[in-house]
């Protein structure tokens, strides 16, 4: 019996957020209020004059848009504008020989759209985590930028990450580099196909109308519709490590691992499947990360919701988790958050930053200025003036005047 799909939740535009404190919808006034969340002492800080609050963060698509990354829910998200948009299902990719053909030629097309670099955003989060504002960083994203940006930040990945393939057998790890070399010598017709539709500047463009009018649909995470493409063709690699030495299964006999002549996937197998090592829609997340997220809530002062909904319940639930633990919390959104009057309930249109904020702009935006103004003050601490990324330093000073 064919098995539902699961709906997907919050694809319509969620409540227009009412801004808190008020003075919070110009960029000077977002910026007092985070410094004054920030800043102020947490329940942990206070029997020390040196100790610092600390916050964890929170983040979503919305600090990737800058770095050229497609959002879902956002005005111009996918599930705005392609309103046949439905991502592949765990059990979906797990059971359908030719569904996983579909999903990794599309991924092999999309993969060299996901090389950009993390943005001012990410940048100042990890100034942030310099100066001692910042304990941790949980992140929806699977594009590896927040571990890019500030390797020496604690970043949990909730969702996993794209730059790795995971065996859905042995659970061992192969670089998505490696992989998405053995798509294109497994597949030499695309491969020459995706160096003709690179070299006409076909994926270059952001604009999703300029994407259609060549051929092509593109969504989040590297996926590239190409409409009446012949996707049955395509063939994937069997997973090294189960091919080498086929896994047991619950009796204890060996899973057998086939491939044809070339090295491909051979569907009489019956391990050695490779999936991208994110979690899936209707795949669970993995007990260790939903422990270690959970554990930086617990850990922090305060929370800081960066660029996302929330409106999926993995990342709900966490802050729901800070709201039921009594910690302030700052959003920074572009457009609604689920649950954003219960989330905001406490905070009064007159009333500084210090017990939480709700600020609709961008984290590009936004982010930049509010470290800028920490370095002017005393609330920065003992930070490095080096910058390891041209980024950090555009990023900062593009509001540095405006700030002084």
């Amino acid at each position: 019996m064919h098995k539902p799909y699961m709906r997907i939740p919050y694809t319509e535009a969620l409540a227009a957020p009412t801004v808190f404190p008020e003075s919070a919808t110009t960029l000077r006034g977002a910026v007092a209020a985070l410094q004054e969340f920030l800043t102020a002492p947490g329940p942990s800080a206070r029997s020390s004059s040196t100790s610092r609050a600390s916050t964890a963060v929170l983040t979503g698509a919305g600090i990737s848009v800058a770095s050229g990354l497609a959002d879902y829910r956002g005005s111009k998200g996918t599930y705005r504008v392609n309103k046949s948009y439905r991502p592949i299902y765990y059990h979906e990719f797990l059971q359908n020989h030719e569904a996983r053909k579909r999903y990794w030629a599309r991924s092999f097309l999309g993969w060299t759209t996901l090389h950009g670099m993390p943005n001012a955003g990410h940048f100042a989060v990890k100034r942030l985590g310099e100066s001692g504002l910042v304990q941790s960083v949980i992140t929806q994203n699977v594009d590896s930028f927040h571990p890019k940006a500030h390797p020496d930040l604690p970043t949990i990945e909730l969702h996993g990450y794209l730059r790795s393939c995971a065996c859905t057998s042995c659970h061992q790890e192969l670089p998505r580099d490696v992989f998405q070399n053995e798509l294109a010598r497994l597949n030499p017709a695309w491969a020459a196909f995706l160096q003709e539709i690179l070299a006409s500047g076909a994926l270059d463009t952001e604009d999703p109308d300029d994407r259609r009018a060549r051929g092509m649909k593109t969504n989040p995470d590297g996926d590239v519709d190409l409409p009446d493409a012949p996707y049955t063709t395509f063939r994937y690699p069997a997973c090294p490590s189960c091919l080498t030495s086929p896994p047991t299964v619950g009796d204890c006999s060996r899973s057998t691992v086939e491939i044809d002549a070339d090295g491909a996937w051979n569907p009489t197998s019956t391990a050695g499947i490779l999936k991208p090592a994110v979690v899936m829609f209707g795949e669970s997340i993995r007990g260790p990360v939903k422990a270690a997220a959970e554990h930086a809530i617990d850990s922090a002062d305060r929370l800081l919701v960066l660029g996302t909904s929330l409106a999926t319940y993995s990342a709900w639930r966490l802050a729901k988790q800070a709201k039921d633990r009594g910690l302030p919390i700052a959003i920074v959104n572009l457009g609604g958050v689920r649950g954003d009057d219960a989330l905001s309930v406490d905070l009064g249109p007159s009333q500084g930053g210090r017990g939480g904020a709700r600020i609709e702009m961008s984290t590009d935006e936004l982010l930049p200025a509010l470290v800028e103004q920490l370095r002017q003050s005393s609330n920065f601490g003992a930070v490095r003036e080096s910058h390891d990324h041209a980024a950090e330093e555009h990023g900062a000073s593009v509001f540095k005047d405006m700030m002084s």
